[in-house]
Formats: C-alpha cells, structure tokens, sequence
C-alpha cells in the first residue's frame, strides 16, 4: 500500500529496543515536529478550508501522541531528552522542490509529509510485530493505523490541489530518492535512524 522501494529489517526493532529511552525520545520529538509541519502547511494554504480543518485534526492527533509517548516515558521512570535532528528528514528537506509555482512548492511540501507518514507508518509496523515488549508492542500497532490515514491525507491533496505537478510522476521520483537514502539508516535507536 505505501509503495516504498526498501523495507526496514525487522532486526532493526531489536535495535531500538536496546535502548528504549532513547527510542521513546527520539518518537515523542517526531510527533511534535509532525504536529508542526500540519501547522506550517494550515498556515501557508489556508484558503483551502478542508485541508485547514484535516490537519488541524492531524496537528492535534500528532500532540496527543506526543503526550502519549511522554507518558510512557514518565511511567518507566525514563527523562525526555533534548529535541534530536533527525538527519534522514533533513534529507528529505533537500529533495522539495521550492525552485517552481507556489503550487509546486505546496504539492512537493504535502509530499514530503506523505513520505515521512508513510516511513513511520511502516516503522511502526516493525516495532509492532518484532518489539517483546507487549505494551509498545499494541502502542506501535495502534499508531501504525494512524500514520496510515496521515499519509492517504497528504497524498490526497496533493491529488486534489495540484495545478501544474504530476502528482503520480512526482510521488514516483520521491519514492525511489526515499528508497536510495532509507539504504543508509537503520541502524540506530531513533524512528528514521
């Protein structure tokens, strides 16, 4: 369904799960930075009025997230550590095109969100099936169903907004420049890492 051209090994999971802490802090700063990036899109594209009320959704969607995996690290005695630069979402910050149309730019920015969505979404299917842990095992389950209607979202109105963007062609480039740098990740305790 998210046609990514490289999967994530399941052994990654043992991996994050090495080092819960870190893993738990790395997600909850995803969420917010999530959370963000619906508020950036609401206030750059507000004449859409359906797309405002959609990630409005999303951005609290993403908060309430972020809240649950706060929690989770208080209730495991854990600390929420400093906001973490997550390098593969830099990447994909350099693949947006900003050089055509404002609805280039829009198109390519709805996008990248759709990529992201669509690499956690299946991120949190790896944790949700390899992870012993039971608990951040359902958690993960859960939050997989989530990210997959984020993703379908982005990429719907990328659909439903582009003037001059062959969306299909587009999401194909992202795809396979998504499958070329997902090469160079996990390895380590952070959601993209």
């Amino acid at each position: 369904m998210l046609g990514l051209k490289l999967l994530t090994d399941p052994r990654w999971a043992n991996i994050a799960e090495s080092n819960l802490e870190e893993i738990l802090t790395d997600h909850a700063w995803c969420e917010q930075k999530a959370a963000t990036n619906a508020i950036t899109l609401i206030t750059q594209n507000s004449e859409h009025m359906d797309l405002v009320e959609e990630l409005t959704a999303i951005a609290i969607e993403e908060m309430e997230h972020f809240q649950m995996v706060v929690d989770i690290i208080k209730k495991r005695g854990y600390t929420l550590g400093r906001e973490r630069k997550d390098d593969y979402v830099g990447r994909l910050v350099k693949f947006n095109k900003r050089d055509g149309s404002r609805n280039q730019a829009f198109i390519d920015r709805l996008l990248f969100a759709a990529m992201i969505e669509a690499r956690s979404c299946e991120r949190f299917r790896v944790l949700s099936q390899n992870i012993k842990d039971p608990e951040l095992a359902k958690f993960y389950h859960e939050l997989m169903v989530s990210e997959a209607g984020h993703y379908t979202t982005f990429l719907n109105f990328a659909r439903k907004y582009t003037i001059d963007t062959d969306v299909d062609k587009r999401w194909k480039e992202w795809l396979d420049f998504e499958g070329e740098l997902i090469r160079s990740y996990g390895n380590k305790q952070a959601i993209h890492g």
